[in-house]
């Protein structure tokens, strides 16, 4: 971004007198223009203990399978949100969420916010971000075409925490820091 979104004036970057940051600033009005982290919400949705897997029909990662997931909308929250996508992408209604995991992705601005919830009535189709959506037992799951390491993450914490618990709402709430070479640190 080159101009100012308050005024036009073109904009620089440089520290605000108030931070310690480089952020972009205008000359003209002052305006500083924050950058911040995106929030990814989705929901890895479970019927009869498989799960909904959404092939990508956009970049990035076009033809791989993900979680039914996306940017967060201003004047939702993040269930809200979780469920929107989930309808968008594999026309899926959602019931029961749980917030199940979170991942911080600081090299790419990201926070990805996935919540574990039942696929109501088992009806699903393939929106128009889905080249294909499936319901997958842990066995039949693409493992080398999952499209992001926070879905596949995902899916491990799902098929171990399901041997231990017997209801979802018992599920413990993962936590991890994914890198840019995509090892995880746990907190």
């Amino acid at each position: 971004m080159r101009y100012c979104l308050e005024c036009g004036h073109e904009a620089e970057r440089k520290i605000p007198a108030t931070d310690n940051i480089p952020r972009l600033v205008c000359p003209n009005c002052h305006y500083i223009h924050y950058e911040n982290p995106k929030i990814i919400c989705g929901s890895l949705v479970v019927h009869k203990g498989r799960v909904l897997l959404c092939r990508r029909a956009i970049e990035p990662q076009y033809g791989l399978w993900t979680v039914p997931a996306g940017f967060m909308e201003n004047g939702e929250t993040i269930a809200e949100g979780a469920a929107r996508e989930s309808f968008e992408e594999a026309d899926a209604v959602v019931t029961n969420p749980h917030l199940y995991c979170i991942y911080d992705l600081p090299h790419i601005g990201q926070i990805y916010i996935i919540y574990l919830n039942d696929l109501k009535d088992g009806a699903y189709g393939i929106g128009s971000e889905s080249l294909d959506c499936a319901l997958f037992a842990e066995e039949d799951i693409p493992w080398d075409k999952i499209a992001f390491e926070a879905v596949r993450r995902t899916l491990t914490n799902f098929f171990a925490d399901r041997k231990q618990f017997d209801n979802h709402a018992d599920f413990p709430v993962h936590q991890d820091y994914i890198d840019k070479d995509h090892s995880i640190k746990r907190f």
